[in-house]
């Protein structure tokens, strides 16, 4: 399967943003919270219930805590969940690097995590335990994501090269997209299709995008929530070709996510892209790509920095490995920065942020096990 470069959209210049920033929104930093000395990994808000959209989740070492943002600029912990790893590898100390809000069929909230051990917890918010817990992967797990319109349908995208679809429902591993077309390196991060349930995109360390479709396999999705017998029998199939692979950047590619039908990806070359994929469903390999816009992020040139958006995604925000982030109006064209922030005491590299429902809050958790919190200011240029 041929690989598409840049070279072969339309042809149209991409949209680079300006570093200046606009100032439509400010934020002021309005706390910190230090859980440890351990690095924590990744930070989430729960989108998928209005009921907790101000509690979110923090992973780094063997431990899964989660918060309620306050209104007064405080923290309030929730609970805390510390993995022993007792039965299955007692010889070896988890630390996670990932983590992702599901639902069971019921609609209480779930919370997976994974990461060293390649084993996947999902813990039942509602009971405050250990749910289940999914063994597969070959190799450490660097992301998880949650399947917006199923929430009980998760991904995992591993170091063993491949990408996994589970039912945490049932317990099912229903897919497996590696083989032939697959990637030749670590898979680094991965996303469902807002609305195109059929869709996922991952990338990785062979400096590659890859558009997935389910369509052909989608019954074995439908038959996971009927399964009755062990998981272990059920009938798990390989997804070996992408419909589409792009080459968008020259080097590790360690975030992705879909804006519409358009996808962000995030490399180590200190940059963000925005690019259509043109796919063919009828002839796999065969479609294009266009550059569309590009955002800035100085020195994030590390591996293992990963963006988010609020919920509309009108704000993108970033970190850096100087403990600076960047706030990006991502639906603009060109982009607007309308933000950069900073505090003297935050220094250490920010591995990912969380953007809360509306945008006005932003986390970071970062190296050095610390939390910061920024909330947005009263500006005049965004009041009607």
């Amino acid at each position: 399967m041929a690989k598409l470069g840049p070279g072969q959209g339309l042809g149209c210049e991409a949209a680079v943003g300006s570093l200046q920033p606009s100032r439509k929104r400010e934020y002021k930093a309005c706390n910190k919270l230090t859980e440890g000395k351990r690095p924590l990994y990744a930070i989430g808000f729960n989108f998928l219930d209005v009921r907790y959209y101000d509690v979110f989740a923090t992973v780094g070492g063997n431990r899964v805590t989660t918060y309620s943002c306050l209104k007064d600029g405080n923290f309030a912990i929730l609970q805390a969940y510390v993995d022993e790893d007792i039965c299955i590898l007692p010889q070896k100390d988890e630390s996670f690097y990932t983590l992702s809000w599901a639902c069971d069929l019921d609609g209480t909230p779930l919370l997976v995590a994974a990461g060293s051990n390649g084993i996947i917890r999902v813990i039942n918010c509602a009971t405050e335990k250990l749910l289940k817990t999914f063994v597969g992967h070959g190799d450490s797990i660097n992301e998880i994501r949650t399947q917006a319109l199923k929430p009980s349908l998760i991904i995992s995208a591993s170091k063993d090269e491949s990408v996994r679809l589970w039912n945490v429902h049932t317990g099912i591993c229903i897919l497996i997209f590696a083989g032939a077309g697959g990637h030749r390196n670590e898979v680094l991060s991965v996303d469902f299709h807002p609305s195109d349930i059929y869709r996922i995109a991952s990338c990785g360390m062979d400096n590659t995008v890859k558009i997935w479709s389910m369509k052909e396999f989608w019954p074995y999705v439908e038959q996971s929530f009927a399964w009755t017998d062990l998981p272990s029998k059920f009938p798990t199939k390989y997804v070996q070709f992408p419909v589409l692979i792009a080459v968008v950047h020259s080097n590790y590619v360690d975030c992705t996510r879909w804006l519409g039908d358009f996808v962000l990806s995030k490399s180590v070359d200190n940059e963000i892209v925005l690019w259509e994929p043109k796919t063919k469903e009828q002839n796999p390999g065969e479609g294009s790509i266009d550059i569309l816009q590009k955002y800035p992020v100085p020195e994030c040139d590390i591996w293992f920095i990963k963006f988010s958006c609020d919920f509309h995604f009108n704000q993108l925000a970033i970190g850096n490995r100087e403990g600076k982030v960047y706030v990006w109006e991502v639906q603009s064209s060109p982009p607007v920065l309308t933000a950069r922030l900073t505090n003297p005491q935050c220094k250490s590299a920010i591995r990912q942020t969380a953007v809360s429902f509306d945008g006005s809050t932003i986390l970071a958790c970062s190296e050095d096990g610390s939390i910061w919190r920024w909330d947005e200011v009263d500006h005049p240029s965004i009041k009607n």
